[in-house]
């Protein structure tokens, strides 16, 4: 028995020394703003976008001694994944800030979508990991026979609007823009569109969505009283992302599950949204601190980077 454990010790030992010198690249081989906030990035990541699938994400690492960031997959094609990501804590300013490549993409986890007929399909979003995910659901759904798309995007106001290209107009068979200040489109959130098509008879067989907590809960309450089935990307607060933390723990039907291994879409309808957005603050603090850190120490003296 000793021997046994000896061997399987020093077996695991040679293992990991062999991983070290196998260096895998998760290169960055585009970045680009899309609006003053949120910006594009291309990285290769072939295992990823070969197994991923609309719904799921990653987690990403700049560095070895950086957090793991949550998210989400706009598209996959020739082995890069393309994600929106906002220029909002520490991790991402750095990101923006001019990194070649990342430390680790980890994914795709969580569980994607069923790819099949639904029938006319509502995809909504007005946060930058929720417009990635409706880009990848419209990309997906919208090639197979018997669904009608819809996709209503929000910004906050006109000069916001991401790229046509970045848009699902090209997409969706058809496209709503709304505008929190309404610059542009309909004035509010996608609620506001998606009421206004409800109230005119329009059948939605299917709602997706994600974003802001505060407007996937004033949704739910529009898809329970007309009885749509729906799934919407409720990602709480992540650590790690496999589970272990419980940090993204948030609750359905009273039942408790997990946002990175249960999800992380869930039926708004069932969700309990006090205790969700509770939770999304609990860190709010720590990540202040963080990214007052890292503003005044960026540039070159290290400090930031322990």
């Amino acid at each position: 028995m000793y021997y046994a454990v000896l061997i399987l010790f020093f077996a695991l030992l040679l293992v990991k020394i062999l991983y070290r010198r196998i260096e895998v690249s998760f290169k960055i081989t585009k970045m680009i703003d899309l609006d003053s906030i949120d910006f594009l990035v291309d990285v290769e990541a072939p295992e990823v976008a070969e197994r991923f699938h609309p719904g799921q994400f990653v987690m990403l690492m700049t560095r070895k001694e950086g957090e793991r960031i949550p998210m989400s997959i706009m598209k996959v094609n020739d082995g890069k994944i393309s994600m929106f990501i906002r220029k909002l804590g520490k991790t991402s300013k750095e990101l923006r800030d001019g990194i070649s490549s990342f430390e680790n993409v980890i994914g795709p986890l969580g569980h994607g979508i069923e790819e099949k007929a639904y029938g006319t399909i509502a995809v909504v979003s007005d946060a930058v990991c929720g417009h990635a995910e409706n880009y990848a659901i419209c990309e997906a759904l919208g090639k197979i026979e018997g669904n009608n798309i819809i996709s209503i995007q929000t910004f906050s106001t006109k000069s916001e609007i991401y790229p046509d290209e970045y848009l699902t107009k090209k997409i969706a068979h058809r496209h709503f823009i709304t505008t929190e200040d309404g610059s542009f489109g309909d004035k509010g959130s996608y609620v506001t569109t998606l009421k206004r098509l409800l109230d005119n008879d329009v059948k939605i067989d299917y709602v997706f969505g994600g974003g802001k907590l505060p407007t996937m809960k004033a949704v739910s309450t529009i898809l329970a009283i007309n009885n749509i089935d729906n799934l919407f990307t409720t990602r709480q607060m992540m650590v790690d992302g496999s589970g272990m933390c419980g940090s993204c723990r948030l609750y359905i039907d009273g039942e408790m599950k997990l946002s990175c291994v249960d999800g992380p879409m869930f039926d708004s309808r069932k969700i309990n949204w006090t205790r969700a957005m509770k939770r999304y603050g609990m860190f709010k603090k720590e990540e202040k601190i963080a990214d007052e850190y890292y503003e005044a120490h960026k540039g070159g003296c290290g400090q930031c980077q322990k």
